[in-house]
């Protein structure tokens, strides 16, 4: 009925997933096991989206979608510490490949592009209301 209220939706349902694999991410900076508990790092999770077509149903925008979650690529962090109970042979961790600052920063841009998907329904709602109001 009013496609740009599918267009903020999609955005808003695409940058929630964003802040959830940031959040993931920040919350395992320390992670050195596995879910089977073997020495392993966690892998940090980065969301892909796209342009979502389906959206576009009666002359509105074009909306955005989870394309993907992508697994990094970056080796882990190794960090000697031989008394550490997942050190390897020779008395390195594998830490995650996981920058704090680039996660905050990315946590914020998700936040402000959220905020700015509210910000545009509060405003259509609102023009949607006056318009009644007109006719009405």
């Amino acid at each position: 009925m009013f496609p740009i209220f599918d267009v903020s939706t999609s955005g808003l349902v695409a940058q929630r997933t964003r802040l959830n694999a940031i959040s993931s991410n920040i919350a395992n900076i320390s992670t050195t096991r596995n879910e089977q508990g073997q020495p392993e790092a966690y892998t940090p999770r980065y969301v892909t989206f796209q342009t979502d077509a389906a959206v576009n149903t009666s002359g509105g925008g074009l909306g955005v979608k989870v394309g993907s979650v992508e697994y990094s690529t970056e080796p882990p962090n190794m960090k000697y510490e031989p008394g550490h109970p997942d050190a390897n042979a020779e008395g390195y961790v594998a830490y995650p490949h996981i920058d704090m600052t680039t996660e905050f920063v990315d946590a914020l841009e998700a936040t402000r592009a959220y905020e700015a998907n509210i910000g545009v329904l509060e405003i259509t709602k609102d023009l949607t209301n006056r318009s009644l109001q007109i006719v009405a």
